[in-house]
């Protein structure tokens, strides 16, 4: 099966690649970051790989509250 993008280093990422790296696709084929977000869910489904989420940049440890609301 061909995919209709072009790869960011002009051939697909092996999985292990592609599970590490933000983005997968050429940028330059794009016009603005919304074609560019659905492209690339399609790339990761195309490869198999986990998709990206919103919150994925989020600590998913819980936060110690800060020291003025401590003292309290």
């Amino acid at each position: 099966m061909d995919f209709k993008y072009r790869w960011k280093n002009g051939s697909p990422p092996s999985r292990d690649q592609a599970a590490k790296s933000e983005h997968l696709l050429d940028e330059s084929q794009f016009e603005n970051e919304q074609d560019r977000s659905l492209a690339e869910d399609m790339a990761r489904k195309h490869l198999n790989v986990p998709l990206s989420t919103a919150d994925q940049d989020l600590s998913i440890l819980p936060q110690a509250a800060p020291p003025e609301q401590r003292q309290k």
